[in-house]
């Protein structure tokens, strides 16, 4: 008799506990499609509000390469007097200034795209420092000549990182 009761009390705890193990998966599952939901629409907010900070990101740091674009600085940027390393210093600063204006803008954007900017900066304060050092050079009106015809002869460092902007901007439509 004992076998009875206890083989009686196994078909109905065996029903019972096969009906929690499904009603537990089913609510781990129904649980993790919520918090997964959850967490998506939360990312569709977040990019709604990100994507015009980021937009905002991409056309400062196309201004950037635009004002440190050899023939708009040399434009831009009057001498002050007629020594060629004042010059060069000045429109060094220029450029380091306006980075560093632009700084912040290096969370929005990705780090491929910041380091071809960063690259683009400094190649052009390279061409500038050549060209200082060259020694044909010797009035500020000389250097600027070069400068700008340095610009003329190769592609510009600042319109290859525009590039590269537009296209990893294209990205986002």
């Amino acid at each position: 008799m004992n076998t009875d009761k206890i083989l009686e009390l196994t078909f109905y705890t065996l029903p019972a506990l096969i009906t929690a193990g499904v009603a537990y998966v089913f609510l781990k599952k129904f649980i993790q499609n919520d918090d997964s939901r959850r967490r998506f629409l939360l990312m569709r907010e977040n990019q709604k509000q990100a994507l015009p900070l980021r937009l905002q990101a991409y056309e400062r740091m196309a201004l950037f390469l635009e004002r440190i674009s050899l023939s708009k600085l040399i434009l831009r940027v009057a001498p002050i007097g007629n020594d060629v390393k004042d010059y060069q210093n000045l429109l060094i600063h220029h450029i380091e200034q306006e980075l560093e204006h632009n700084l912040t803008q290096q969370i929005y954007i990705t780090d491929e795209c910041w380091n071809t900017i960063l690259k683009a900066k400094s190649s052009v304060i390279q061409i500038i420092r050549e060209v200082a050092h060259d020694s044909t050079v010797q009035t500020v009106q000389q250097f600027r000549e070069q400068v700008l015809s340095v610009q003329l002869e190769n592609e510009s460092p600042t319109n290859l990182a525009l590039q590269y902007l537009k296209a990893e901007l294209q990205t986002f439509f």
